[in-house]
């Protein structure tokens, strides 16, 4: 519809222009002595406008002369853009698709751009990362030092690929060095944690884990885990003393003291130095907020000495735990244990022989003819002490 409405247009315009041209009887007139020239008004007219259409044209022609360098080099330069975009693309591509080699080819033609050059670089460091090429990784990660919008980028990647390469000397100076620049965020935070984990820097470790805790970035059973390595690396040196151990375990939390694992490993670092009266302390207070068979075993091997207070204390105490938990085997193996160091020969079989039948894991069954073939053998029952010792015997083979 709008060409029809242009063509009528021009039609009209056509006709009237014709019209117009019959009846005009005007003349112009060029005088140049000693020439004359006599034209009509309409060629005049219709040479004027072929004049200023062939100017114009003239005009844009040199124009477009002189901007034809500019655009041939914009073009250019927007052809190398798009083949550096491209070549950054598809060396994305290919990392995510774990073709690391077409990564990095393409990752060295995105380079040729300098405003890819930075990213290339992190993307061939990691690619020749995972084919193990070290030198090149370094090589590729050394090309972005001078960039700075790049900083925390370069030692983000550098600091995951040393861990991931165990390096974590490396790994820990990277850390100091993002320290220093202010990133601090959850990622960074993970890195330094496995960092010092393998550097085993468990102080830190336990700091790191207290940290993402509060950020909720490690998941439970993953905190406790470290948690626990942390504190048995810390409480198994050999390096401290009596005086030196309780004064890290006045620096644990509450919360962390009173975890299973944590407190059964630390009442045998107590135990070790001969604190055995603080090893029983801790461990009540941890079997009061948290029932466990790992702190009943560690209660048995605190057991104080024959017929001093501490030891009647302690069988009063599982005395009074058993009447709550009256199948317990662990419970009743400890207290029978117990009997059996005071000498309290009937409590010890028969306690002792409740925690044979209400056994369950072999260490128990095994524990507990054990014990009765000691007592038995300490009431000159020889033959009895003989087949608890064999039925032992049978149990740690089966184990």
């Amino acid at each position: 519809m709008r060409i029809l409405l242009w063509l009528l247009t021009l039609f009209a315009s056509a006709i009237g222009l014709a019209v117009l041209a019959r009846f005009n009887p005007g003349n112009v007139v060029l005088f140049y002595p000693p020439y004359r020239v006599d034209l009509s008004l309409n060629f005049f007219l219709a040479a004027v406008v072929v004049l200023f259409i062939a100017l114009y044209v003239l005009i844009r022609a040199v124009r477009l002369t002189q901007k034809l360098p500019g655009r041939v080099i914009a073009y250019r330069r927007q052809k190398r853009e798009n083949d550096g975009n491209k070549a950054l693309r598809d060396s994305l591509k290919a990392f995510f698709e774990g073709r690391f080699g077409h990564a990095e080819k393409a990752a060295t033609r995105a380079a040729e751009l300098p405003d890819n050059a930075g990213i290339a670089a992190l993307v061939g460091a990691r690619a020749a990362h995972r084919m193990r090429q070290t030198d090149r990784r370094d090589i590729w990660l050394a090309s972005t030092d001078g960039d700075n919008s790049l900083k925390a980028a370069r030692l983000m990647t550098t600091l995951e690929l040393l861990v991931d390469d165990h390096q974590f000397k490396a790994a820990l100076d990277t850390v100091d060095e993002l320290n220093a620049n202010g990133t601090r965020h959850i990622q960074a935070l993970q890195w330094a944690l496995k960092a010092n984990q393998q550097a085993k820097n468990w102080p830190e470790v336990l700091r790191l884990v207290q940290t993402l805790d509060k950020r909720n970035a490690l998941h439970p059973a993953l905190s406790n885990r470290l948690r626990e390595m942390a504190y048995d690396a810390l409480l198994s040196d050999r390096a401290h003393d009596a005086e030196s151990i309780r004064r890290l375990w006045a620096e644990v939390p509450n919360a962390d003291r009173l975890k299973p694992y944590i407190a059964a490993r630390a009442a045998q670092a107590f135990s070790s130095r001969g604190l055995h009266d603080e090893a029983r302390t801790l461990l009540e207070r941890a079997l009061a907020a948290d029932w466990d068979d790992r702190l009943i075993r560690a209660y048995r091997d605190s057991t104080a000495e024959a017929g001093s207070p501490a030891l009647l204390a302690q069988i009063e105490r599982c005395e009074a735990w058993l009447a709550k938990r009256p199948t317990d085997a662990e419970l009743a193996l400890t207290l029978g244990m117990f009997c059996l160091r005071q000498k309290l020969w009937g409590k010890a079989q028969r306690h002792l022989e409740q925690a044979l039948s209400d056994a369950i894991e072999p260490r128990t069954v095994r524990e507990s003819h054990l014990s009765l073939g000691q007592l038995h053998d300490a009431l000159d029952q020889h033959e009895q002490a003989a087949a608890h010792y064999k039925q032992c015997a049978l149990a740690t083979a089966i184990r």
